[in-house]
């Protein structure tokens, strides 16, 4: 099997489905700042995610979800103390198990 051309037919759903994701319910790795209000920065955040972890609702509400984090740190070299008022690294044990390359 061409393992590279099932790759690229795969939907990012599809891969990200491999991954073995341990979330730490007591401790969100990410927090957002509620008040930031800069629609450029907040939507720039949302299409850089590469796990689409960020979603902008109709009312302009952003709204994320950490358990499922790349841990890539794209938000937060983006919006840093704008969008992104904290971001760590899981806890030990925690986080992403990366599963298909």
């Amino acid at each position: 099997m061409d393992w590279g051309r099932y790759n690229m037919a795969m939907s990012i759903d599809d891969k990200l489905g491999h991954n073995r994701f341990h979330a730490d319910d007591n401790y969100a790795h990410i927090e957002l700042n509620k008040d930031c209000t800069d629609m450029d920065i907040i939507k720039r955040v949302v299409m850089a995610c590469p796990a689409q972890l960020y979603r902008l609702e109709e009312d302009g509400k952003l709204n994320f979800n950490y358990e499922g984090c790349l841990e890539c740190g794209t938000c937060r070299v983006l919006a840093h103390d704008t969008v992104i008022k904290k971001w760590d690294h899981p806890m030990g044990g925690m986080g992403v198990e990366f599963r298909m390359g």
